[in-house]
């Protein structure tokens, strides 16, 4: 391979590496404008105002302790069997799509200086039954990006979900 094409390479890489941090602040602002949406979930279902719904909101710090929340919430007895079924179906929805946001945000990012390929190593360890597995590697690739793409889509389809949701129940918006 010539200097000329390893250089095109590289420039190519460094365009792709671009368009997935594009991407990816794309997916953390998506996210965190549809996580927000919760503090309604949580205002409708605790039967409060969304003032008090956004201090319960903040004082829980993770995805999961939130979406937890709200699934018990709607859990509870004086709510109907519709409203908890279309509830605990955006919260599985949240938590599914919370997996490809956690992936990217928890991870360091390689640089082969050699190939000028990107790779993601999970920053996670993973224990199995006799030993750990740290430092899971993968490509960054168009594969990732289209993943991306469809996290970006599939986000945009669960907010316009929740909002009907909001109005069905006519939860505090």
């Amino acid at each position: 391979m010539s200097s000329t094409d390893k250089t095109k390479g590289r420039d190519q890489d460094q365009n792709d590496f671009d368009r997935f941090l594009l991407l990816l602040g794309r997916l953390n602002y998506s996210w965190t404008n549809t996580e927000s949406l919760l503090i309604h979930l949580i205002a409708g279902l605790s039967r409060t105002d969304k003032e008090t719904a956004v201090v319960i909101f903040l004082t829980l710090n993770t995805t999961r302790a939130r979406t937890d929340l709200v699934e018990r919430l709607s859990k509870l007895d004086r709510v109907g069997q519709e409203e908890r079924e279309a509830v605990l179906t955006v919260t599985r929805r949240i938590k599914q799509l919370s997996g490809l946001r956690n992936r990217y945000n928890h991870c360091i990012y390689s640089f082969d200086s050699k190939s000028g390929d990107i790779s993601t190593i999970r920053m996670r360890v993973a224990d199995r039954k006799n030993q750990i597995k740290v430092g899971e590697i993968t490509a960054l690739d168009g594969r990732t990006i289209d993943g991306i793409d469809q996290s970006l889509d599939d986000l945009t389809a669960l907010n316009a979900d929740v909002w009907a949701l909001i109005q069905t129940y006519g939860y505090p918006a």
